[in-house]
Formats: structure tokens, C-alpha cells, sequence
């Protein structure tokens, strides 16, 4: 990455973590001045992802404390660079989990993938160009790159918009990659009904095809069906309802954190079927070879996607009024939100009210 100096005298209210406890607590620090290519958000919301659990914990070991936490941010702009033509004041801005790349590689900055590239940074616990690190959306402002900033539609509201920047844009890249956002019929399953899976369900009642919530909590059915609209509930615990539905599905979308066997699922696929996997759970999944084999079935992986990709997604949910069903907590809560999503207490995701503004904005 190419280094440029910045000043860093802007004085910030935020929330950190200080050691591997992930106790959240008030703390100040300094955000750099804003640059030629720079735009300032004043942070509304910002939602809380199972990926701060980690971080603040330390469980993947690469924190660097204090870790001020957040990559799901949505505000209003206040300020903009010389450079910056695409954003003006008073403008609804996002930024989601990248804060930089190197911006010239070829296989991924230069052809849009910018999200592959090697020398990804992230919004918070990365290193920015000017070698500092970078600090998250619990706190009252941001100073962001506008090569990493999306437009938030007028239309939806800020605060079940603020998910979107990382649980919709990781269900939405799957789901365009399979060529299903403009081709309606297909018969789709979305393993788990949480924090990703309720966002890939409205997704995929958005975009017309018969939806199948395949989970482990029976009580779930008649929500999946009732207020997601699915068509069609699969209890992954009955054998007997699983071999049912073999060969059913043209495509799986799986979004469970948790360590689970992927045999069964794999046998849901119809021949040539689909499974792709977004959940990342910390532990290896078994993958026997017999349902790939004779299904001629396909497994695969997917992360967030490129700037544009975010774009375009925020565009088709402000098309199809698409926002995440959440719970908006106080700063003062963050810690006990954060215990309850590690506990699957939350339905479907928290957001922190960080302007204690109306919810209307």
C-alpha cells in the first residue's frame, strides 16, 4: 500500500475493549484530519456482528487493543475532500467491513474484487495507508476513504440499514453469483434462521423463488413461515423429514456460525445442485465425498463483496424495501448485547443507537 502522512488530532468518543476479557468500555482517542479523498460521517447506528465477539476477545489472536469495535455503519457525511465528487454533505452514507486496499493489483482491485485482495484492510483492527490503525464504528465519527463509502437509499430506514453492510451484502454475493437475483423459479434452501438467514430469506422472497428454512429449532417454523414468507421448513434433527426432501433443492444458502455435519444437507441438492457456505464456523465440517459424487453437487465459500457489489445491494433493498429486523440497544447495553449474541439471544440483529437519535432518521 502506498503510505501518506495524516495528522490524527481529531478527538473521538468511542466504546473499546482493553485487554482479552471483551469488556466494552468508554474511551477516547484520535481519528486523522479529513483528507483530498476522505469523507466524515457522523456514525447514527452502527450494528453489532458476531465477528466483534471475536475480535474483542481475541479468540482468532491478532487483536490489537484497544480494538474499538464495528463494521456495520450508517450516518449522515458532514465533510468532504477536494477529490471527492460521488458524496456531498447532508448525504446518508455506509461503510461496511473495508477501510482499504491497495487499489492497483490486477486480478482483484483493478477488475472489481477489490475484496480478495491481499492487502485488504478492515474498518477496525486493520492498518490504514498512513500505518495507523483503524477503529470502528462504536464511536461518534468516522473519517472513511470514499472509494469505501456506499450511498444508503432515502427510503430506508437507518437503523435496520446498518446490518446490511455485512450480513446482507454476505447473503446477497452468493445469491448473485448463482445467477438468482434476476432469475425467478428456482427452489432455494437458507440453513439458519438468524442474523444472516433472515436477510437471505427476504432476499430470496424479493427475488421469487420457493424459499425452504431448513434449521434445528422446530419452534422456528411457523416464524419462517408467518413473517419471512417461506414456503416450505425443513427440521434438519428429523431423519425422516430430511430424507423426504432429498434431491429438492437447486440451491443452499448456509449461514450457521456453528460447527455442523454437511452430508445431510448435500443430500437436499437436486444433480448439479449448489451448497455455498458464509457461516464460517471456527472448527473444519466434515465433508463426505459420496453426496458431491453422486449428486455431481457443488461446495463453496463466499465473503462480503466488492464496493460496487455493496452498491448494488443497497440499491436492491432500497428497491424492494429490504432492511434487517433488529433490536436497537444504548452504548450502555453493548456489553450485554454482546453476551447475548453469544448466547443466539437476539433476533435477528443488534444495533447500537450511537447519536441516541429517533430511529426515524
Amino acid at each position: 500500500m502506498a503510505r501518506t502522512t495524516t495528522i490524527h488530532t481529531q478527538t473521538v468518543s468511542g466504546w473499546a475493549a482493553h485487554d482479552s476479557s471483551g469488556k466494552i468500555t468508554p474511551h477516547t482517542f484520535h481519528r486523522r484530519e479529513n483528507g483530498i479523498n476522505d469523507v466524515t460521517i457522523k456514525i447514527l447506528y452502527c450494528g453489532i456482528c458476531h465477528t466483534d465477539i471475536h475480535y474483542v476477545k481475541n479468540e482468532w489472536g491478532v487483536t490489537k487493543y484497544p480494538i474499538v469495535p464495528g463494521h456495520e455503519i450508517v450516518g449522515i457525511i458532514t465533510k468532504v475532500g477536494s477529490n471527492v465528487n460521488n458524496f456531498q454533505a447532508g448525504d446518508r452514507a455506509g461503510v461496511g467491513c473495508m477501510a482499504a486496499t491497495c487499489l492497483n493489483c490486477e486480478f482483484f482491485c483493478i477488475s472489481g474484487h477489490e475484496n480478495y485482495c491481499d492487502q485488504v484492510q478492515f474498518t477496525y483492527n486493520g492498518v490504514f495507508w498512513d500505518g495507523s490503525i483503524t477503529y470502528g464504528g462504536y464511536s461518534d465519527f468516522l473519517v472513511a476513504d470514499h472509494r469505501f463509502v456506499v450511498r444508503v437509499p432515502k427510503n430506508l430506514p437507518m437503523a435496520a440499514t446498518a446490518p446490511l453492510l455485512c450480513a446482507g451484502i454476505t447473503v446477497y454475493c452468493p445469491l448473485k453469483d448463482n445467477n438468482l437475483v434476476d432469475s425467478p423459479g428456482k427452489r432455494i434452501g437458507v440453513v439458519g434462521l438468524g442474523g444472516l438467514g433472515h436477510v437471505a430469506a427476504k432476499f430470496a422472497k424479493a427475488f421469487g423463488h420457493h424459499l425452504t428454512i431448513i434449521s434445528t429449532s422446530p419452534f422456528k417454523e411457523k416464524e419462517a413461515k408467518d413473517r419471512f414468507g417461506a414456503d416450505d421448513f425443513i427440521l434438519s434433527t428429523s431423519t425422516t423429514q430430511m430424507q423426504s426432501k432429498k434431491r429438492s433443492l437447486d440451491f443452499i444458502l448456509d449461514t450457521v456460525s456453528a460447527k455442523h455435519p454437511l452430508g445431510p444437507i448435500l443430500e437436499l441438492l437436486k444433480v448439479n445442485g449448489t451448497l455455498v457456505i458464509v457461516g464460517a464456523p471456527d472448527k473444519p465440517m466434515d465433508l463426505p465425498s459420496f453426496p458431491l459424487i453422486f449428486g455431481k453437487r457443488v461446495v463453496k465459500g463466499s465473503m462480503i463483496g466488492s464496493m460496487k457489489e455493496t452498491q448494488e445491494m443497497m440499491d436492491v433493498c432500497g428497491k424492494h424495501n429490504i432492511t434487517c429486523e433488529i433490536e436497537v440497544v444504548r452504548t450502555d447495553q453493548i456489553d450485554e448485547a454482546l453476551n447475548r449474541l453469544a448466547n443466539n439471544d437476539v433476533k435477528y440483529r443488534f444495533v447500537i443507537d450511537i447519536a441516541h437519535q429517533s430511529s426515524k432518521l
